[in-house]
């Protein structure tokens, strides 16, 4: 598990600001449950907890330097 500063990844930051308000529209009404907090958990448990340890150990250099010049 990593601990410490998360390596910024231009092609996901890109990819997760530009996905449509259409596409998400059009998955909620097909998956009751896309987009709502705690479903992952119920999908992959092991996935979920792994996730949720390693936000809580590591941090974004961009969110590190927005609290600093806050």
């Amino acid at each position: 598990m990593k601990i410490g500063i998360r390596k910024p990844s231009l092609k996901r930051s890109i990819k997760a600001r530009t996905t449509g308000k259409l596409k998400r529209k059009a998955k909620k009404a097909i998956i009751p449950a896309y987009g709502k907090k705690g479903t992952g958990f119920i999908k992959n448990p092991k996935k979920a907890v792994s996730n949720k340890v390693y936000h809580k150990n590591s941090f974004s250099v961009f969110g590190f330097l927005k609290k600093l010049f806050k």
